[in-house]
């Protein structure tokens, strides 16, 4: 705490040096009627860098603060369509402005030429747009640390992006998908200096942005516009690297762009969990944070040390692949990727478990090892063409296919209430696994005039077929049942189908401007067979049908959703409304034991949702929504699975369809002139049918099959504060968070029924302070208290606290050195006795930037303490555990990074900020 007090002081010193200042005003049109969203901003005159900027009001007030040393500033007032205006202020504590009137833009007058700079941000009906050369980063940033400078845009620590509280699912470049729709790629990969600017919009499908339909307004898609003297050229990244304890790794990624046509290509091999392709300037392979820590609704938490590999072990991976996109001058745009990943993954696991019943407890331990290789491939493929301007078709279909043996064994043991050993068990397991998934969608859209009226047609089908060949061996002792001891050696053979097929209509009528009426109907049904045989060892040879353990079943489902819908899409009312039918049937069949079920299951369908646009800037929400889940395969199917011996799992065929319903509300509100935001959000669950199991224990062996049951609640309560304070090259931000939760879990311990009540609480900050190509700082700190008990046993009852320190440094001084620094401390409230209740961890990396800034030299340590854990708390319906993980440690690498690129003949970008708008 003394130390961010201290930056804090360090940031208020900074403004000593500084005048204070507050310009008021209010733009107007040329009919003197207010404009909202006008973007206002000052600039040194010297240099033209932004000082400050801000958002005008409804009433076309607002108000611009700022500090600067300078005595005099540019004030520049930009609105898309409008001419600029410009003058010059001279600072002191209070300006009071004059109204500002804004002619609009004659494109007649194309022989006058108007020099100014192009604003920092530009809000245009649907769009909020930034210049990416109004924001300062260093001088070879990617998009992602441009992005943490935007106004009301956050970036996590695992690089997921929110703006003004809403999440970005999607980025495209120059209108296009890069990589698929993973966004790391394109934030990780694409360099500052060949963007221009930066568009935010609501994340609309494919059929919305054709038929203007309005998207989702609770997710962005950011789309990067390249520089246009950019956007013919190429540009390429390789980086190679050796370390400690045999570390290495190798990666590249080049990338070409010619107008619509782009072609991308990726390759890495590596040891050290990482994709392969962050290119994070400071850690890359590492991944920026050191440590994850997740908290979850039911209190239980999981760390994750391996930075930027999450999962669980060592994986040595291979990946390759390329996306191509372009479009013709006839209106087709084809866009297609494909991925090739090896990998090859040890895993070390250490389980300590407390198996509590209605009137006592037992627990078991097990220690667990495996290795992995498995051969992954992935292609999409997206064609569209436009008939016409009213007819569109696009087809998109999909493969994935996995081929992976493994290896793995377990030793584990039951002991009693008084540590008394009951039984143990020895597996050894050896397994064969291959799957593949095709899916195609078709989209035809016919549109009716310019006025939203359209008929859309949608076919989905998809087919997955996995194989599964175990030879399995298992031994298992009981103490005080000898009798009971057993020895399995079996080759169990398990193939499972499933094919689906989708199809809907939708009609959209105008009754008014903005006022639509929507008709739909869609039908699905989907079939899936699993086939499990099992055959016992005679003399070696697996030739003994095992009849009681094998099974071959089959489950078919229905889904009927007729609905009509009243839509207004309006600028500050927007009201969604579907309301209709959900019918769901569901029919299982027992190929061996002839045994069948077939029912049909009605609920009403709402899918509704209002908003209320305050402010451009400011958003209240309510939505109201229902949704039906059919059960698992597995989860139906009858048939014991018997490979972990001390814990049998059976299927139950007459489980019925969840039903869910689901209300939340949501408030946004992102104030420019003060750079601050506020997020707040609430939703409640309310689950009938959910479908959990029930056990039984007998002779400490249990007996695991499912069932469905009523009264099942979850909610969230919370919301975020962000601030800003800028000072030319100084920058402080605040970010506040605060999550509460809530959980009504209903279940059975040893097929006796409870309830439970899950209380959660997680506060947080974090904060950033940076001097631009100086420094940058990042501390954090999250609390998490639970609070859980139960209507039965109430000795299980529990309350703990865990928390989390963060610290992450970046100094880019001297010249050319880049030192970075990423620390975390956890401790933990709850951890069993062998478990380290408090873990630190500390990742380093030093770089050295020469050749023009294209090449760079790397020392990195990985967990420089050496005190990597991988720990996780597990608490469910009827146990509490204790997990530890086989994770990533110490090791220290040195790497070599150069990039290529040529842009447009090599022109040089042009000077940051300044613009021509002909008049």
């Amino acid at each position: 705490m003394r130390f961010i007090l201290s930056l804090l002081s360090i940031f208020i010193a900074s403004f000593s040096y500084s005048q204070e200042f507050q310009i008021t005003g209010k733009v107007l049109d040329d009919s003197s009627n207010p404009l909202e969203s006008a973007t206002i901003y000052t600039e040194k005159p010297g240099d033209s860098s932004l000082v400050v900027y801000t958002i005008s009001e409804k009433n076309g007030e607002f108000i611009l603060q700022g500090n600067t040393a300078a005595e005099k500033l540019n004030l520049i007032v930009s609105y898309n369509g409008y001419a600029p205006h410009q003058q010059v202020v001279k600072i002191q504590k209070s300006i009071v402005l004059d109204d500002i009137q804004l002619q609009l833009m004659d494109n007649a007058l194309d022989e006058v030429t108007l020099t100014a700079s192009r604003a920092p941000i530009t809000i245009k009906k649907d769009t909020l747009e930034f210049n990416a050369g109004s924001f300062d980063t260093r001088q070879d940033a990617n998009l992602e640390e441009l992005m943490k400078k935007l106004p009301g845009v956050e970036v996590d620590s695992d690089g997921n992006i929110t703006v003004n509280g809403k999440p970005v699912s999607r980025i495209l470049v120059n209108g296009k998908e890069f990589f698929g729709n993973d966004p790391k790629i394109a934030t990780k990969n694409l360099p500052k200096e060949i963007i221009d600017k930066i568009q935010v919009t609501d994340t609309k499908t494919k059929s919305e942005e054709f038929t203007g339909k309005a998207g989702d307004p609770d997710n962005k898609t950011i789309n990067i516009e390249l520089k246009e003297d950019k956007n013919k050229g190429y540009f390429s990244r390789l980086t190679a690297g050796g370390g400690t304890d045999d570390r290495y790794e190798l990666s590249g990624i080049g990338n070409y762009f010619k107008d619509d046509l782009r072609l991308s290509v990726l390759a890495s091999s590596n040891n050290i969990n990482s994709s392969g392709f962050s290119f994070d300037e400071v850690f890359d392979m590492m991944g920026g944070n050191a440590r994850t820590i997740r908290f979850n609704s039911n209190g239980s938490f999981s760390i994750n040390g391996n930075g930027f590999g999450s999962s669980n072990g060592i994986t040595k991976s291979e990946t390759a692949g390329f996306n191509f996109v372009n479009e013709w001058d006839n209106d087709m745009e084809l866009s297609t990727d494909y991925f090739y990943g090896r990998n090859d993954t040890e895993t070390r696991t250490r389980v300590e478990r407390e198996n509590i019943l209605p009137d006592s407890r037992y627990f078991t331990n097990s220690l667990s090892s495996s290795n992995l290789i498995n051969d992954s491939h992935r292609a999409n493929l997206r064609y569209e063409v436009e008939f016409d301007t009213l007819t569109k078709l696009s087809i998109a279909p999909r493969f994935n296919a996995n081929i992976g043996t493994s290896f793995r064994d377990r030793q584990e043991e039951t002991l009693d209430e008084n540590m008394n050993l009951q039984n143990t068990s020895n597996v050894d397991e050896m397994e064969e696994l291959t799957s593949a998934d095709f899916s195609n969608n078709v989209d035809f859209i016919k549109r009716f005039g310019s006025r939203g009226s359209y008929l859309q047609l949608d076919l989905d089908h998809s087919h997955s077929k996995q194989e599964n060949e175990n030879i399995y061996f298992s031994q298992s002792t009981f103490i005080n049942t000898p009798e009971n001891n057993m020895i399995q050696d079996q080759l169990i053979d398990q193939d499972e189908n499933s094919n689906s097929f989708g199809a809907g209509i939708s009609k959209r009528s105008v009754l008014a401007e903005k006022l639509f009426l929507d008709l739909n109907y869609d039908f699905s049904t989907s079939k899936s067979r699993n086939t499990r045989n099992v055959f016992d060892a005679v003399d070696g040879n697996y030739t003994n049908f095992n009849e009681l353990l094998s099974n071959d079943f089959e489950v078919k489902s229905y889904t009927h959703t007729p609905n009509a819908a009243i839509n207004y899409e309006g600028e500050v009312w927007r009201i969604d409304t579907e309301i209709g039918l959900l019918s769901t049937s569901l029919k299982t069949e027992n190929f061996i034991d002839e045994v069948s079920f077939d029912n049909t299951y009605n609920n009403i369908f709402v899918d509704a949702d209002i908003r209320y646009s305050i402010e451009r800037s400011k958003s209240i929400s309510l939505g109201y929504s229902t949704n039906a889940d059919v059960p698992s395969v597995r989860q139906l199917q009858p048939v014991e699975d018997r490979t972990n011996p001390l814990n049998i799992i059976v299927g139950n065929p007459e489980l019925k369809p969840t039903f869910n319903q689901r209300i939340n509300f949501n408030f946004r509100n992102f104030d420019f002139a003060t750079r601050s935001g506020f997020f707040g959000y609430m939703y409640a669950n309310f689950t009938n049918n959910q479908v959990v199991a029930t056990s039984s224990v007998e002779d400490f062996v249990r007996t695991t099959t499912y069932t469905n049951v009523d009264g099942v609640v979850n909610g969230n309560l919370g919301g975020s504060y962000s601030k800003t304070f800028k000072k030319d090259a100084r920058e402080l931000r605040l970010r506040l968070r605060m999550n509460t939760g809530y959980n009504r879990n209903v279940g059975f311990i040893n097929a006796v029924k409870y309830k439970s009540d899950q209380f959660n609480l997680s506060p947080g900050f974090q904060m950033t302070y940076a001097i631009d190509e100086v420094l940058e700082i990042n501390p954090g700190y999250t609390l998490n208290y639970n609070d859980i008990t139960y209507d039965i046993n109430s000795g299980r009852d529990q309350s703990y606290t865990n928390h989390t320190l963060s610290l992450e440094t970046t100094t880019y001084w001297p010249e050319n050195v880049v030192f970075g620094n990423d620390i975390s401390y956890n401790q933990f409230g709850n951890v069993a006795p062998g478990f380290d209740n408090t873990s630190l961890l500390w990742n380093m990396s030093l770089g050295y930037q020469f050749l023009k800034d294209n090449a760079t030299l790397k020392v990195k340590v990985y967990d420089l303490l050496d005190q990597n854990v991988d720990t996780r708390r597990l608490v469910g319906d009827d146990y509490i555990q204790d997990v530890n993980n086989l994770v990533l440690q110490r090791y220290a690498m040195l790497s070599f990074t150069y990039k290529l690129s040529s842009f447009g003949g090599g022109k040089a970008p042009p000077r940051r900020g300044n613009g021509i708008i002909r008049m």
